[in-house]
């Protein structure tokens, strides 16, 4: 992990209230796709070539038409004003401080109008596809209207796993915090229930947000590469390879595992981003290596926020970018497209 990465989570851990901590530090069940994360990634070991005549890099991304300082984004990740009273606002200030694009969860501590005023450039929003579908689609357009340039439809959440480090669910404060995102759609019905996810939803559920929106939408929660094909015939515009953070399901297959077998069935048709334990520039490297077009980071980022707001989130992007860029130089690749090129086997197996 990036000595900064830590530090901020050191000092999440000593601001937040212990409860608070557990609900974002908690993964599911048992939490063995949680502790097995990180893992996956620094297991990696990369091929560096010498004497590549290269003193600077490239790291600059384009991706669905949003110019970034590096191919790095900030995952969906919900009630963040728990961990700062900013929230949202402060994440998407941040993100952009470090020329990086936020995804904005459908659980956001702030309004959508807050968070799309809070800075310039592009920002994602994640839909979770609700039982009250009108709930879903006023959010979609809310979304629209505020500034989003893409979205993100979740798709491994048909119920919200146990998590034993919460067995009363989730903190007593989020029940407290003052009107976010979508409460005021709630009819006088408890969040839990109105916002309730719909697990009978299909790839349909794709070009209905799409139509809807008139915006491309990524799918979030592959693993599998047999999943690619439906979901591309369905119309995703990209392909998020995740579990959720090792929140879903528990004995899920790390991200890292996963990621070849999505990248070999999408074949370069959409671009494919991967979550999951990422906590250095190495460990973003070697995501890059194995085929991702980009990658997001979830828990870092509220610790971050946790640590010291705005600031504290764009310190984080800048120690990663940094982080990227220097270990790029020294694995002898003057570009992120030699990186991605997978005839230099630049990965390999763990020792």
């Amino acid at each position: 992990m990036h000595p900064l990465l830590a530090d901020h989570r050191r000092r999440a851990a000593d601001l937040l209230s212990e409860q608070v901590f557990a609900y974002f530090a908690t993964g599911a069940v048992g939490e063995t796709a949680l502790t097995e994360a990180p893992r996956t990634w620094q297991d990696r070991r990369l091929r560096p070539r010498v004497l590549a005549g290269i003193d600077e890099v490239a790291i600059t991304t384009d991706l669905l038409g949003a110019s970034l300082a590096a191919p790095i984004l900030f995952a969906p990740t919900a009630h963040q004003g728990l961990a700062h009273a900013d929230g949202e606002v402060a994440t998407r200030r941040g993100a952009r401080s470090a020329g990086l694009l936020s995804v904005i969860s459908s659980r956001a501590s702030w309004s959508l109008a807050d968070v799309g005023a809070a800075a310039n450039g592009p920002w994602w929003f994640q839909v979770y596809t609700m039982r009250a579908r009108a709930i879903t689609d006023e959010l979609v357009r809310r979304a629209v209207d505020a500034g989003a340039t893409a979205l993100v439809l979740t798709g491994d959440t048909p119920v919200v796993s146990a998590k034993h480090r919460l067995p009363n669910g989730p903190p007593e404060a989020v029940s407290q915090m003052p009107p976010g995102i979508g409460f005021d759609l709630c009819g006088g019905l408890p969040q839990h229930t109105a916002l309730a996810q719909d697990p009978t939803i299909g790839p349909a559920e794709i070009g209905r947000l799409a139509d809807l929106s008139g915006l491309p939408v990524l799918v979030k929660g592959v693993l599998r590469g047999d999943d690619v094909a439906r979901l591309l015939h369905a119309g995703a515009a990209g392909i998020i390879v995740s579990n959720h953070g090792g929140r879903q399901l528990d004995r899920a297959v790390s991200t890292a595992a996963a990621l070849p077998e999505v990248v070999a069935a999408v074949d370069g048709r959409v671009p494919v981003l991967v979550d999951g334990g990422l906590r250095s520039g190495a460990d973003i490297l070697v995501a890059l290596a194995l085929g991702a077009d980009a990658v997001l980071v979830g828990r870092p980022v509220i610790w971050a926020l946790a640590a010291g707001g705005a600031t504290s989130v764009a310190d984080m992007g800048h120690a990663l970018i940094a982080d990227l860029r220097e270990n790029l130089l020294l694995l002898g690749c003057a570009d992120l497209a030699q990186v991605r090129d997978a005839r230099r086997a630049w990965v390999a197996p763990a020792p």
